[in-house]
């Protein structure tokens, strides 16, 4: 079925990409995710979320007046085509924004393309901050929206003394477990205590390490997962941890990329009671999450189709887009990001997300187990949304500095000691 869906996107990437320039009549939006590929159990579910609400939008009469128009397009879950796709469509294809990415990876590579034409990303997926682009507006978790409240459940609620921090080697993991081990170091745990594993994307082979996990976990000392890990080698990860018998009363894990989409094509049961981190769940009950859900049904055709993060977060920047056109009176870029900031819209979960000046967003923070049904059970949530911060509190040379895009400092980087903006570092 997963195979099947795919094709179809793939099929329907091609469609859009072939239509003709946008006339008087329409506006071209964007669609910019993984189709095919490693990254695809993941991103394909955001490509038809923007194209549910972009019919969804038609329906009420579009923006200014006109129509939208979906150009989908098909990175491949390869960085350079995402660099230039994103070229293509800000160029050829003329689109007003784009909706789209999920790795940092991703990310990094089409920022430099957006800087130097001008163009407006949406990028809905959480990261590891240290980042602040005039030409993206961040409505993913910066880490201290869902990473650092997610260590700070562990150590408090759970009692964890042991870390193993478990992820993808690119840069979302890499720059997230090098704030949660200095947040761990400052909060007394040991280099002895803190395991480090990194693996490549589509990594299947997870015996030896899951065996390596056991035995770290297994000196007295209450231990859990930190996982950073991305795309399909999550399957068999959870798969190997069932295989030799880590449950997580033994050693939990904590997921920062798994949500209810991963989690539907496996077998949860011997998964129940691991813990993910996000700012959403299916399961939170609200009358804006039901309506959500059931259009999701509809549009769909399967009652099955779960929702979860990071369509949420595609769902919350569509509609401050929207309203910043609208309170803009167009689709120009800059007089869009002028209007934007402070702008809020209704989240799913029964509060309001707002732009921030640093191009982040507020978002309440919640804490699930894994249950049996694939669905998660909320263990643990802020009180109240908590603004994104793109630098973190805890990296030397990055505390010192803040983001602002509004006047006078209006810069992604500014120093609070040296009172200035910095030279802005090019994208790795």
């Amino acid at each position: 079925m997963l195979k099947n869906t795919l094709s179809a996107f793939a099929a329907a990437a091609l469609l859009f990409s072939a239509s003709s320039y946008a006339t008087d009549d329409t506006i071209k939006v964007g669609v910019m995710h993984s189709l095919s590929g490693t990254m695809a159990i993941s991103e394909s579910t955001l490509s038809q979320t923007v194209q549910m609400l972009i019919d969804e939008q038609n329906k009420k009469g579009g923006v200014l007046g006109k129509k939208l128009e979906a150009v989908v397009v098909d990175p491949a879950s390869d960085w350079p085509v995402f660099a230039e796709k994103s070229r293509e469509l800000l160029t050829q294809d003329g689109v007003a924004v784009v909706f789209g990415c999920w790795t940092s990876v991703s990310r990094k590579a089409v920022l430099p393309v957006f800087e130097e034409l001008n163009g407006l990303l949406f990028y809905p997926v959480q990261y590891e901050g240290e980042e602040s682009s005039r030409n993206i507006i961040y409505t993913g978790a910066a880490p201290n929206q869902q990473a650092i409240p997610a260590v700070d459940y562990l150590l408090n609620d759970l009692g964890i003394e042991r870390f193993v921090l478990a992820g993808t080697d690119y840069v979302f993991p890499r720059t997230a477990n090098k704030i949660i081990e200095a947040y761990l170091k400052a909060h007394g745990i040991a280099d002895e205590d803190i395991m480090i594993n990194y693996t490549p994307f589509s990594h299947s082979d997870w015996q030896s390490i899951i065996a390596d996990i056991k035995d770290f976990g297994s000196t007295g000392k209450k231990t859990a997962v930190i996982s950073t890990l991305n795309g399909d080698s999550n399957v068999p990860f959870y798969r190997e941890l069932a295989n030799q018998g880590i449950s997580a009363d033994f050693i939990p894990v904590m997921a920062f990329s798994v949500g209810e989409e991963e989690l539907s094509g496996i077998d949860t049961t011997p998964l129940v009671g691991h813990l993910a981190a996000w700012n959403y769940f299916e399961s939170i009950e609200t009358p804006e999450n039901q309506e959500f859900i059931d259009k999701w049904h509809a549009y769909t055709g399967d009652d099955s189709r779960v929702t979860n993060d990071p369509m949420e977060a595609s769902y919350i920047g569509f509609n401050l887009w929207v309203k910043a056109v609208e309170k803009a009176g167009s689709t120009d870029v800059d007089k869009v990001l002028d209007a934007i900031v402070g702008l809020e819209v209704p989240n799913l979960t029964g509060g309001m997300a707002k732009v921030l000046p640093n191009h982040h967003i507020t978002k309440p923070v919640y804490i699930g187990e894994i249950q049996a049904d694939g669905q998660f059970q909320t263990v643990w949530e802020s009180d109240g949304e908590v603004a994104g911060d793109a630098w973190s509190d805890f990296l030397e040379g990055s505390k010192d500095l803040e983001a602002d895009w509004t006047a006078p400092i209006n810069c992604g980087n500014y120093s609070k000691s040296q009172h200035k903006c910095l030279k802005q570092v090019s994208a790795q």
